[in-house]
């Protein structure tokens, strides 16, 4: 990409390069830019001075995002052939704290509801796989219920965990919140209604 200098680059802004009103002659407005091109141009002259706050904003970003299987949507022959691949079988797993609290980790029971790997909605039955771009072994917290043992966490860390934004906990927890003070005004009701 060629470089341009003093009045080779004048010469390309064109029109768009007038000078402030109140300052001095000299000084002009930053062009306005379009194009891929004129972006490359600008990151040029710019260079590559990036904070870390950028560059973990970017790794962020580029976090694969959860991906949702919707029940309605697979064919009755997709239906019938996961079924034969993985018929449902009885077998044994942790149905109490108490019992899974010494498991190994990562925890291997994918069909508990408090594993972060996968969410199943309790009335439409569709499935959201929270981490697409790894397997469950490779991930570093598995259970919802060890991480709460753990005590408070901040909302970045709690994203990061869950494969949310910042944003999105925060709306996630007032919601609860909301939810749990419902409740205890229901509750309160209770003895006035027969």
């Amino acid at each position: 990409m060629a470089e341009f200098e003093g009045d080779e680059m004048e010469s390309f802004v064109g029109d768009e390069a007038t000078p402030k009103k109140g300052s001095s002659a000299g000084a002009i407005d930053a062009p306005m830019m379009h194009g891929s091109l004129a972006m490359q141009l600008a990151e040029s002259i710019d260079g590559d001075a990036d904070t870390d706050a950028e560059s973990e904003g970017r790794k962020r970003r580029n976090r694969a995002r959860a991906h949702t299987i919707s029940i309605r949507r697979l064919s009755k022959a997709e239906l019938r052939r996961g079924r034969e691949l993985y018929p449902e079988t009885d077998y044994w797993r942790p149905k109490t704290r108490a019992e899974c609290v010494d498991m190994e980790r990562p925890c291997p029971y994918v069909s508990c509801k408090y594993h972060l790997y996968i969410d199943v909605h309790p009335v439409r039955g569709s499935i959201k796989i929270n981490f697409t771009d790894m397997e469950v072994w490779e991930m570093t917290e598995t259970c919802a219920l060890d991480i709460a043992d753990r005590g408070g966490i901040t909302l970045e860390e709690v994203g990061e965990i869950m494969n949310l934004t910042r944003e999105r906990v925060r709306q996630v927890e007032t919601a609860g919140l909301a939810k749990l003070a419902a409740l205890k005004d229901v509750l309160r009701l209770k003895d006035y209604v027969i």
